[in-house]
């Protein structure tokens, strides 16, 4: 338990590089510069299929360091990096900036699992000291965009899970002193399941 509440202390204090949190985007110019990422995200960001993320109402200081992180390898993707290859600091500002303006669509929640879900996003497993996820998404699944912790209200329920096994297996270690890796180390796929349908339509 003390390694998690020294973790939330750590992400407060750094949770992103100083300079990308001075930067400022512009949502309009980013708007221009973002055609080639509506092809997957759509033009809003609200993409259509499941595998690619929503990108709507997603912090701009979280979507700068995902794509700082596609860039430099340290959240491995080959696509994305190829895509990022070419995009000045400011084009990532200006792009997050957009897509940070606009407004996640909802998803539908698992009726089964609901309970499960919320439970464990609210409340987590105190059996196996397991942190809330609320304590760092809020309440709402909005997040926390000073401390870097993202938005994960409307996400597409197959792409949320496909993150949290990663995390769960390693083969994503992007986060902040391992705190996904912690957090969801000890959890099973059917509890996974149960919090990537909940924060689906969560808001």
């Amino acid at each position: 338990m003390n390694r998690i509440v020294i973790a939330l202390v750590s992400a407060l204090l750094c949770a992103a590089a100083p300079g990308l949190l001075l930067a400022q985007g512009d949502a309009a110019a980013g708007q221009a510069k973002s055609a080639l990422c509506a092809t997957c995200h759509a033009n809003d960001g609200n993409s259509a299929l499941a595998i690619n993320p929503k990108l709507a109402g997603q912090s701009a200081a979280y979507i700068v360091k995902q794509l700082v992180d596609f860039n430099s390898g340290a959240c491995p993707d080959p696509t994305m990096a190829a895509m990022v290859l070419s995009l000045s600091e400011q084009d990532m500002q200006d792009i997050a900036a957009w897509y940070a303006s606009q407004t996640v669509t909802l998803q539908g929640a698992n009726a089964e699992s609901l309970a499960l879900g919320e439970s464990l996003y609210r409340a987590g497993n105190k059996q196996f000291a397991v942190t809330a996820c609320s304590a760092c998404h809020s309440p709402t699944g909005q997040g926390n965009a000073p401390a870097g912790f993202p938005s994960l209200g409307g996400q597409h329920a197959e792409y949320t899970l496909k993150q949290l096994k990663s995390f769960r297996a390693g083969e994503r270690d992007n986060d902040l002193n391992s705190m996904m890796r912690i957090t969801v180390e000890r959890l099973t796929d059917k509890e996974l399941e149960a919090l990537a349908s909940y924060v689906s339509g969560l808001n």
